[in-house]
């Protein structure tokens, strides 16, 4: 199938012609493949989103069960969460995926993308008693006063209330700590988002490492956190460029994300 003809525009700011919505599509694909290659996928579990429409209602997801490092731009599904029959089709979107990126793309259309992962440090993070990021570094510094906490785990669900809790519970941040799960980061681009997840798990490994040392940690006062994360801002066109870059050496490995 030519995907590319048969796309057809939805509305969104700015507005996505076929050609926006393709790129789109690439670089959410980029983004799985990338995670694959950092060991972030969870055998073919967890997923990424992308909204399409202006109010977040009609998004890109994931297939159900396919692995991270075999998926194609061409692959992603287009759903939209007000469409009462999209888990009686043939290629349904995972359960929990569909509730929980349904409800948040909806409640909260300013965030376009949502990327949720088991990455290994944000993990063993979320299973803390006290599992918030404290500011220590520029890094861990970075999510202060951006990271919502939530701590209601209660094992895999498929349940609507679940999406709305945990979009409820994301509020006004654009990270969600998901208490004994994992970590799930927004952004307005894929770059954006990617860059948030990439420096979560680095924050996360130096602040698990610094746990494992047994010795106090050195917090940073409240004004010198506020500071540095307002610091990060200037740094904003780091994600682009980063960006670029994984999906060049992506192209030299094995392009096939393209299609």
């Amino acid at each position: 199938m030519n995907v590319r003809s048969s796309l057809k525009a939805d509305p969104s700011p700015p507005n996505l012609d076929a050609a926006a919505l393709w790129n789109l599509r690439l670089d959410l694909a980029a983004a799985f493949r990338i995670c694959a290659q950092m060991n972030w996928h969870e055998s073919v579990g967890n997923h990424f989103s992308a909204a399409v429409s202006a109010d977040g209602k009609k998004f890109l997801m994931n297939p159900k069960w396919q692995h991270f490092g075999a998926i194609r731009a061409r692959d992603l599904l287009l759903l939209d969460a007000d469409d009462p029959d999209v888990m009686q089709r043939p290629n349904a979107p995972d359960a929990s995926a569909w509730t929980v990126h349904g409800t948040i793309h909806r409640s909260r259309p300013a965030l376009r993308v949502l990327l949720h992962a088991h990455t290994p440090y944000a993990t063993a993070l979320s299973t803390l008693k006290d599992p918030s990021m404290k500011p220590l570094d520029n890094n861990t510094a970075r999510f202060y006063g951006d990271l919502a906490i939530d701590t209601g785990f209660g094992g895999i669900s498929d349940e609507a209330e679940e999406g709305a809790r945990l979009a409820a519970a994301l509020g006004s941040c654009s990270c969600l700590m998901m208490g004994n799960h994992g970590i799930s980061v927004s952004g307005v681009t894929v770059a954006e988002a990617f860059e948030k997840l990439y420096f979560f798990e680095k924050a996360a490994q130096t602040l698990m490492i610094a746990y494992a040392s047994g010795q106090p940690l050195n917090v940073l006062s409240h004004d010198v956190a506020q500071r540095t994360a307002a610091g990060w801002h200037d740094y904003s066109g780091m994600a682009t460029a980063h960006f670029d870059y994984l999906k060049s050496q992506l192209d030299r490995t094995d392009p096939s994300w393209r299609d």
